[in-house]
């Protein structure tokens, strides 16, 4: 089974450490020391043979053109997790290419991330921290308000997503109720969650901590309006690990700005460096490091390795990309 490693030259380091590439090399006839960062540059002979792609970040796009040039080829395997940019609708057409991702992998870290985060937010953390920088005065347990605590909290998942659904499960060890909100899941899924399906509009007004987990998606994008957010209880925690597009910045801005919410922005359009949210002590914000970073790219490189050894074994790809919900990440 010839593969061609198509992506950066620095990628294959960072997603596959030495034993697995050693273990790329078993499963698959394939030089690991070079790559092809520019499918139009290779040659013709080089492409004729190729049966599988292994592609990543900053991969280039498996258009027409290039398919033409490659027809062997019965599967694109994606170490990242989108493939919108890397496969085109020409592949799409295709019934004999499968495409696979590694996108189960990247939801991993992400529910990590929301579910620190969350558990944070229930004890307050980040008010609790700012007053403590202030006076430097430890206060006992008991001298913390009512609500400080994740014993009895609520937590509002919008979106039953693959993230989603991580968080969900992380979450039925701990005892909080977990609302859910998702116009595609049926109630018998969420139940099976541990959760309780509600519509928007209670589960802003019950929870303690919102989490988004839905898709960027045209129907999806401003879904957390004014309307909504002004919904939420005082002292209530937004926590984002999807997109920015899915939230009225302004909004949320407003509500941050007043100190009434708090919030966990992990993804965000570029702020200016004047932007208010910066220096709130009640707005947590990380560059986009809930996904898949350092090591944790192993992982994703672990089930592209799998999905290899699948293809060269005959058995069915574990995580293939549906077609109809291939602009689907979350």
């Amino acid at each position: 089974m010839r593969a061609l490693l198509a992506m950066p030259e620095a990628l294959p380091g960072r997603m596959f450490d030495a034993a697995q590439l050693a273990r790329l090399e078993s499963l698959a006839e394939v030089d690991t020391t070079r790559t092809v960062p520019d499918l139009a540059a290779a040659s013709d002979e080089e492409l004729a043979d190729v049966e599988v792609l292994i592609t990543g970040w900053a991969s280039p796009c498996v258009d027409a053109s290039a398919l033409a040039r490659m027809p062997r080829l019965r599967a694109i395997v994606h170490t990242a997790g989108t493939v919108r940019f890397v496969v085109s609708e020409s592949v799409w057409g295709r019934s004999d290419i499968v495409v696979t991702s590694s996108t189960e992998a990247n939801a991993v870290p992400v529910a990590e991330f929301a579910l620190a985060h969350i558990l944070l937010a229930g004890k307050r953390s980040l008010a609790q921290e700012a007053c403590y920088r202030v006076d430097h005065e430890v206060r006992p347990g008991a001298a913390a308000a009512p609500e400080v605590g994740n014993y009895g909290g609520v937590v509002g998942l919008i979106g039953a997503s693959r993230i989603g659904t991580l968080v969900a499960e992380h979450l039925r060890r701990f005892d909080v109720e977990v609302l859910i909100t998702d116009p595609v899941a049926t109630a018998e899924q969420i139940v099976a969650l541990g959760a309780v399906q509600v519509e928007p509009e209670e589960l802003y007004a019950r929870s303690d901590v919102v989490s988004l987990h839905a898709p960027d998606v045209p129907s999806t994008q401003g879904m957390v309006s004014r309307e909504l957010l002004a919904r939420m209880r005082d002292g209530a925690t937004f926590v984002n690990t999807a997109r920015p597009a899915l939230v009225d910045l302004d909004a949320l801005r407003g509500e941050l700005v007043s100190g009434r919410l708090a919030a966990v922005l992990d993804v965000h359009d570029d702020l200016p460096d004047d932007d208010p949210l910066w220096g709130l002590e009640n707005v947590s914000i990380t560059p986009h490091i809930a996904g898949s970073q350092g090591n944790e790219l192993r992982r994703m490189g672990e089930y592209a390795l799998e999905e290899l050894r699948r293809l060269a074994a005959g058995e069915m790809p574990r995580f293939p990309v549906d077609p109809a919900r291939r602009g689907v990440e979350a």
